[in-house]
Formats: structure tokens, sequence, C-alpha cells
């Protein structure tokens, strides 16, 4: 038999699933799942509408049930669906009674094993409490921090007698090995409702898994620490922040010699006075290749930092530099390209006293700035990214970045953004 594809439609907004489910379908998708984040925002309407829009096409609701399986069964059921997700991690009375009320509405189950934790001990007892399918599940909170779905499903396929689904952002890169793997069904959310051109995306993955192919996916696999500068240089601050629940960027620290330039790069952290250019230029040499110098001056307004700092910055291949004070020589550094991120301009530099320290702990724009932590920079600020939760921001970032992409997509269509997100509908109410 061979694999199937599942497209995961985790949107929130019942018209986006509609279109995008539509082209997916175009693409030569087997089965659609109505994602949980659409049936909480729209209830049973969205299972009831995607069957109305989609007839002949089998359903799957995840419904991630925990307690009352029958009922939620015989809902989903009712509305529509053929298979129905119930949490691997259920009470086996909860799963006993969903798998009865699906037998009476001629469905099935799927076993989502999400965080699991004695995944073939569990597999095996679902596959005798009578489950259809074992969904593997590496959940999206877990991708962003590099889990992989691969080491899951080899698990469990030693031992389900049942055939298994595996989901946890995977791309038409890696497709093919999890079908070698004995994967079943190919369950993909974002690296299709995520991607430019959707009927594209969905043909390709279709064409890996058939075909055993790795095919270049349209939006990114998700990165692990050895990447995460790659990952950064992808995204701008904007989606940094968004990424990190709207966390400002450093306040008053602009880009002033190198517009349009990126900065990424480990922070090397200085401490100084105002005017006291000693230990910002001893840091050239002790900061390694790629980093990033940041320097806490008390936003002084007395220079730093100037030319011939930058041409020792550029000549050792480090970043960029980031200043909570002042800078001069700004047209000469401007014309060689060495990015410069500062609070003030001045003409007057001070003396080489040698106050202060390198790679403390410092606020630069008013952030806490640690040595180690990653630091971008670009045209709209600089956002500082705590080093223990860089690989997870990164990932955020990218999948924030790829969303917005796919909403730009929609947009040249002819659709307003508020249109697009359905503004006055999610508009809190008091």
């Amino acid at each position: 038999m061979k694999p199937k594809l599942q497209v995961a439609l985790d949107l929130i907004n019942l018209e986006r699933a509609i279109r995008i489910g539509r082209d997916a379908v175009k693409g030569g998708v087997d089965l659609l799942e109505i994602g949980t984040p659409l049936i909480k925002s729209e209830g049973m309407k969205a299972i009831r509408e995607i069957k109305e829009n989609f007839p002949g096409m089998e359903l799957v609701a995840d419904m991630k049930t925990m307690d009352v399986g029958g009922v939620e069964v015989e809902m989903a059921a009712k509305a529509g669906a053929h298979i129905v997700c119930i949490l691997g991690s259920a009470d086996d009375e909860t799963i006993k009674e969903g798998v009865k009320a699906a037998r009476n509405y001629d469905v099935k189950i799927l076993a989502d094993m999400i965080r699991v934790s004695n995944l073939k001990k569990r597999t095996e007892e679902l596959c005798l409490l009578g489950v259809d399918y074992i969904g593997v599940h590496v959940g999206i909170d877990a991708q962003m921090r590099g889990e992989d779905p691969l080491d899951v499903l080899k698990k469990i396929v030693e031992v389900s007698s049942v055939p298994v689904a595996v989901a946890g952002g995977i791309t038409s890169e890696i497709a093919s090995e999890l079908v070698q793997s004995g994967a079943d069904i190919i369950i993909v959310g974002g690296a299709i409702i995520k991607a430019r051109d959707v009927v594209s995306a969905t043909s390709d993955m279709k064409k890996a898994i058939h075909e055993g192919l790795s095919m270049e996916s349209q939006v990114s696999q998700k990165f692990g620490p050895e990447k995460v500068r790659e990952a950064l240089s992808k995204v701008s601050t904007a989606n940094i922040s968004d990424a990190m629940h709207r966390e400002p960027c450093m306040q008053g620290i602009q880009q002033l010699t190198c517009t349009g330039a990126k900065v990424v790069g480990r922070a090397y952290t200085v401490r100084t006075m105002d005017g006291d250019w000693a230990k910002p230029v001893e840091a050239i040499e002790k900061a390694e290749k790629g980093d990033v110098i940041v320097v806490d001056a008390g936003g002084g307004t007395t220079a730093i930092w100037g030319e011939l700092a930058s041409w020792s910055c550029k000549t050792k291949g480090v970043e960029g530099i980031v200043i909570d004070g002042a800078v001069r020589d700004v047209d000469e550094i401007r014309e060689f390209g060495f990015p410069v991120f500062a609070k003030h301009r001045a003409s007057n530099a001070g003396d080489p006293k040698g106050y202060g320290g390198t790679m403390h702990e410092i606020k630069c724009g008013e952030k806490r700035v640690r040595p180690g932590d990653w630091i971008v920079g670009d045209d709209s600020g600089v956002m500082v990214i705590p080093k223990e939760e860089v690989v997870q921001i990164a990932n955020r970032a990218l999948d924030i970045m790829e969303r917005e992409g796919r909403i730009r997509e929609e947009i040249k269509e002819g659709r307003t953004l508020s249109v697009v997100m359905e503004l006055e509908k999610w508009e809190m109410k008091e």
C-alpha cells in the first residue's frame, strides 16, 4: 500500500483553511485534517463546512480528546469526520469509549502519542484497546527545540500492529526517510500551509513520499544548535520580537553606518565610562570571529568608538558593534561598510583611561546582555536573545516569517490584511 499524505489545516480562520485546503487537494493530498486550533476556534462547524466543501475527501478531526471519549468521537463523526484523534495518554476507559463510539458511527480512531513517556508499552496497549492508527507526534513547541519525529517513529513501528502516522515539522527533504522507516501516513502542516505555492508544495511532498526522493521544500526545516546563526540570518528583528511575545528591541539604539545590513552573532560584552575607549578597543583583540561587541557606556555622548576601531573589527572578522553611547567618524565607517549601532553620534572622543571591564553582564539600550547571548541587529533595531532559548526562538521566528509569507501571497490575490486575518471577528470583546 502506498503511503498517504495528510495535510493538517492548523489555522484558526475557517475561510483561510478552506482556501488552502482547495489548493492542497489540487496538489494531490489524500486526507485533510481539521487541526486542533481550527476545531477550538470554530467548533464542529469547521468539520461540517470542510465536509461540505470537500465531498468525497477523507477527513481527520484532530480533537486531542483526553476525556469523555465517546461523546467527542460521536460529535466529530456526526459532523462528518472519518478519523478522530484521541490522545494516547488518555485513560484506558476514555480510549475504550472512543473506540465503541467509532464502531457505532463507522469511523476510525487515531491515538496521538504526543508526550507519551513509555512509547512501546503504550503502543501495545492501545493496539489491544482497538485503535485503528498510532500517531507519532512531535508537537510544535517541541519542534522549536529541535526534537525529531524519526526517533519516536523507530520505537513505535517495532511494536505497532496497526498503521502508523507521523507528524512533527516534516518537510519534503525528510519525508521519504520517514516512509522508509515505516510510516504509513505522512502528516504535514507548516511545510504546506505556509508555502507560497500550496499546490506545488503538496505535489512535491506527494512525489517525495511515493518515489523516495528528497525534494527542496518551500519552508525551512527546524534548526538545531549547530545552525543557529544560519536560522537567525534568515529572519528580521521584527520576526524575533514576535517570537519572544512582542519583546521590545534595545531602546534608543539605531543603525548608523550600514543601512540594510544585518548583524548576527554572540555578544562580547564591554563596560566602560563615557568617553573612555580603552576597554572597547581592547575587546577587539579578545573577541572571536563572528562575535558582536556590545558596549555599555552609560548612554554617554562622548565618542568611545570610531573609524580605526571599526577597521580593526572588520579585519578581525567581528560582525558589528552595539554601543549604549556615542560613535564618531560615521561617514568614514559607512564608506567601508562596518555595521555600527549606537545611541549617539559625536565628533569628540575621550581618552583611553581603562575603566570598566569585559565579559560581564551589562545593560545596553535598557536590555540585559550577558556574554554569549545572541545579538541580531537590522534597520528596525537590535534584539537580545538569551543563549539558553536561542534554538527555540530562532525556530519560532522562522515559523512566523514563513506564516507571514503565506499571508503575503493571499494579499497579492487581492484581499486586504484585515480580511485575510478576519480582524473584526477576532477583536477582544469587553
